[in-house]
């Protein structure tokens, strides 16, 4: 649920802050006064898209800020996102900076924000399986992602197959090329991490000479008479001595003596690395030809082993697969079968369910269209069985809404004959009927009252103050019907300012409300529509008891 929120330099907002009721809320205003600004601005709190051109004119960059309950949170959640003028945005959630996907997931998934061009979306057929799978749930949800899993391993298994297919296929020179390339790198066996300890032994062996001859310098330098660890051994004594009259150098005393004990260690340790060095020209002949040899397959197939080590894999396997191919087609058929058996369970599963829900989804959906001033008018849900190559991840099924003007007329397709009211009707019917199932908590309604009037009106009005009472709704409208049902009513309102026109949006109750619900009603303020205002005002706010 949305608590707060507050924009600033939104398009024409400067600064406006709005508290929604956690059930109806609505915005009213002149044409053009920005109530869209003020819908940018929670699109931005949910995490949709931002554009430059939403920053007030003028301005160096926009706000939005938000508090929004979830889960019944007693604390609530702060959002705050910004965008300069030349497009960089920052989102932060509770004050930790946060992506724009994190914050359309942990916010937008719980609002759904309907346009006034809603009923657009049903003209698009692919969306009416959509509506139908969010009204059933969480078990069509699972069924679905069943259903896709097995037509992913299907997908896999028929590449597989396939390529088994094409395996065999390749010509005698392909194959002839195979055998070559095995027996070539066969021949050699290069082993994993051989190359890199080889080059290491190779470098050793062949400045064996040198190692030899530093390393023994070294050790003199430390062990010989006069060298360094006799120096120090002299120094050592008289500090011995010095102890005997300060103690406070028995530290330097102790730190010389160990490392006297550490040159000692390093000096030992130098003469065994010196002999365990072997000038072994053979050694060395063996170590520079098992180089050359890999250093040559590197050249044909690598350049690196990983590379050389894939190519060996890809001629063993096309070996394989033509002296072995009956069982390794058989294998990938089978597979293969397996697969498709699997996508057709689950197929079938998904089917079933939404074929024995639609009915009932339907019947929901003409309920409220018939509340919606859409006397006989109907809604069926067409499904037509697809041949499998047509199966995609919406399913195995055509799904789609049939309407019907009257009951004593034939369903046909919903997208052909609606009328742009009817669709308008219908896409806030089917709003209204998934609200009653969908996990969202806040629906926000921007002028899905466009072109509706007399019972209609009154009618949509009743509708949305029934989901009201399970959801926090927010509208944007024109409709008086409609304002008057709010428990909250804020006014948007345009003032031009020295250089810019700037929207305000101030909460209104009492006789300012009824000026509004007047000036809505009628176009203007007297005594006569105010009075109709208070009457329309005090029947609804009746009803919130």
């Amino acid at each position: 649920m949305i608590d707060e929120i507050r924009a600033t330099n939104v398009a024409l907002i400067e600064d406006a802050q709005i508290c929604p009721a956690p059930s109806l809320t609505v915005l009213t205003g002149e044409t053009g006064a920005g109530k869209t600004a003020l819908l940018n601005a929670l699109k931005l709190l949910v995490g949709e898209r931002a554009e430059s051109s939403s920053v007030r004119e003028g301005t160096e960059g926009l706000l939005v800020e938000g508090r929004v309950f979830l889960d019944d949170d007693p604390d609530g959640i702060v959002v705050r996102r910004s965008l300069s003028s030349d497009g960089r945005g920052r989102v932060e959630i509770d004050g930790a900076m946060a992506s724009v996907r994190e914050l359309a997931t942990k916010i937008g998934s719980t609002v759904d924000l309907c346009g006034q061009h809603e009923h657009q979306r049903l003209l698009s057929v692919a969306s009416h399986v959509e509506m139908l799978d969010a009204w059933i749930g969480a078990e069509a949800q699972l069924r679905r992602e069943a259903y896709q899993l097995a037509l992913k391993k299907s997908a896999q298994a028929a590449a597989e197959l396939e390529r088994v297919r094409a395996l065999n296929a390749s010509g005698a020179e392909a194959l002839e090329e195979a055998q070559f390339v095995l027996a070539r790198i066969d021949e050699v066996a290069p082993q994993a991490g051989e190359l890199e300890e080889l080059k290491q032994e190779l470098s050793r062996a062949e400045h064996a000479a040198l190692l030899v001859r530093n390393t023994e310098a070294v050790r003199e330098a430390l062990s010989s008479d006069g060298g360094v660890i006799d120096l120090l051994g002299q120094a050592s004594g008289l500090l011995v001595e010095a102890v005997r009259h300060d103690a406070t150098l028995e530290s330097s005393y102790e730190s010389l003596e160990s490392s006297i004990v550490d040159l000692d260690e390093l000096a030992r340790t130098l003469r065994s690395y010196r002999d365990s060095l072997d000038f072994d020209p053979e050694a060395l002949d063996r170590m520079q030809q098992r180089l050359s040899q890999i250093q040559g397959l590197l050249r044909s197939y690598g350049p690196s082993m990983e590379e050389l080590f894939a190519r060996r894999e890809q001629a063993a396997e096309l070996l394989a697969a033509t002296n072995d191919y009956e069982l390794v087609l058989a294998q990938a058929t089978r597979a293969f079968d397996e697969a498709e058996a699997e996508v057709a369970a689950a197929g079938l599963a998904l089917d079933e369910l939404r074929q024995s829900r639609a009915p009932e989804f339907a019947a929901e959906l003409n309920r409220e269209m018939a509340k919606l001033e859409m006397g006989s008018a109907y809604i069926s849900i067409a499904f037509e069985s697809l041949e499998r190559p047509q199966w995609s991840a919406a399913g195995p099924s055509h799904v789609e809404f049939m309407f019907a003007p009257g009951a004593a007329l034939s369903a046909r397709p919903l997208k052909k004959i609606a009328s742009g009211g009817e669709l308008s009707r219908v896409a806030l019917a089917t709003k209204l009927v998934s609200g009653r199932h969908d996990v969202v908590e806040t629906i926000v309604f921007d002028e899905v009252d466009a072109g509706v009037g007399g019972a209609t009106a009154k009618a949509l009005a009743q509708a949305i103050f029934e989901l009201a009472q399970t959801h926090q709704v927010i509208v944007v409208t024109h409709l008086a019907q409609l304002a008057v049902m709010a428990k909250r009513h804020y006014l948007v309102s345009k003032h031009d300012d020295d250089t810019h026109p700037v929207t305000h949006i101030t909460q209104i109750d009492g006789e300012q409300r009824v000026a509004e619900i007047a000036r809505m009603l009628s176009g203007d303020t007297g005594e006569l529509a105010r009075a109709h205002a208070s009457e329309l005002l005090g029947q609804a706010q009746a009803q919130w008891g």
